[in-house]
């Protein structure tokens, strides 16, 4: 006789590997949006040291 829906601890396995696969996604996608700000901060202080010199 074959079943036709996975066991409970297959679901659960699979609800676990979902969790950290979505942790890890979401830490990647945190990383790069922090890292994008970093830059833009940093420009955007180049730019300003560059007006206050220009300014003076």
């Amino acid at each position: 006789m074959e079943q036709s829906s996975p066991s409970f601890l297959k679901r659960v396995l699979a609800v676990l590997v979902l969790a950290v696969a979505a942790w890890f996604l979401l830490k990647v996608v945190i990383s790069v949006a922090m890292s994008i700000a970093w830059i833009a901060a940093v420009a955007l202080a180049i730019v300003g040291v560059v007006w206050a010199i220009r300014t003076l």
